[in-house]
């Protein structure tokens, strides 16, 4: 989460400890065109979902754009709308850092402008989120009709610069491209429970050093199936990993994503107890959790 600190009156980008009527947000007027311009559609469906967090598909630079719907700072009982930028796992190598400059926004549609706030952050390997930028308050969203038009808003994140550090100094340009357009539909639809279990009795005639998957198995009319890294994977090393997957083969509508709470467990036979871990709830397409 942000850690940021207390100020006399809230800002874009600061901590928000303050009544919501000493807010302000940063202009960036009509030049600022962003490489991603997110719509999500009827976002009182979104928190209604209780969803902590929604994200983009990725765009040209690699990226994706994290929502968090509800954001509180700490300090604070204000509930924020905020924004983080992320980079995608694939496109990262170990030993590189890279340095990104950028613009996270909400549009205005009664300026006709996007407002927002300018970052930068070092992602590597193992660090892909930027730290979060709180961009209005939620109730200040959900009575305004300059961000919130037909039920819905639009989010936008813009590239300034990338330099990567690497020990082969590599340089990256960014080319500017036509703005990546993605729309978000939002389904109120209640949770759908279910357990899987999977048996392993052959578990140390594994192949150690790579993941096994788990049978596919159907929740909600959609396949899924546990990978799991008996030896961790390039991610955690020293430890046993497991991610929840949706299948490929499943032909979920790109512009469509569901929200999952899940508990991963593994069973101690000694002693009857789930050693457990439960993920916040997240709105996901086709991406691991």
């Amino acid at each position: 989460m942000g850690n940021c600190k207390s100020s006399s009156r809230a800002r874009l980008g600061k901590a928000h400890v303050v009544p919501d009527s000493e807010w302000r947000m940063q202009d960036f007027g009509k030049t600022h065109v962003p490489d991603l311009e997110w719509r999500i559609n009827d976002f009182s469906s979104l928190l209604e979902t209780g969803a902590k967090s929604a994200k983009s598909d990725a765009f040209h630079c690699s990226g994706y754009l994290h929502v968090s719907p509800m954001h509180k700072e700490i300090g604070s009982e204000t509930q924020y709308v905020a924004l983080r930028l992320k980079t995608s796992e694939a496109s990262m190598v170990p030993g590189h850092t890279v340095h990104v400059v950028f613009e996270l926004s909400i549009y205005n549609h009664t300026k006709g402008m996007y407002c927002g706030c300018k970052d930068t952050y070092n992602f590597h390997f193992k660090n892909t989120y930027s730290k979060e930028q709180c961009l209005i308050p939620l109730q200040e969203l959900l009575k305004s009709s300059a961000f919130l038009v037909d039920h819905s808003c639009v989010f936008g994140v813009e590239i300034l610069k990338i330099d990567v550090s690497s020990p082969e100094k590599m340089a990256v340009v960014v080319q500017k491209k036509d703005t990546t357009v993605q729309n978000l539909f939002v389904q109120k639809k209640g949770f759908v429970k279910r357990t899987y279990t999977w048996n392993m009795n052959n578990f140390l005639d594994l192949d150690l050093d790579h993941f096994v998957r788990s049978p596919t198995f159907e929740v909600d009319g959609h396949k899924w199936y546990v990978r799991i890294y008996p030896r961790g994977d390039k991610y955690s090393t020293d430890c046993l990993s497991l991610y929840l997957y949706l299948d490929a083969s499943d032909e979920l509508h790109l512009e469509s994503k569901k929200v999952v709470v899940m508990t991963l467990s593994i069973l101690d036979q000694k002693n009857g107890k789930h050693l457990t871990a439960t993920s916040g709830s997240a709105l996901l397409s086709k991406y691991q959790c």
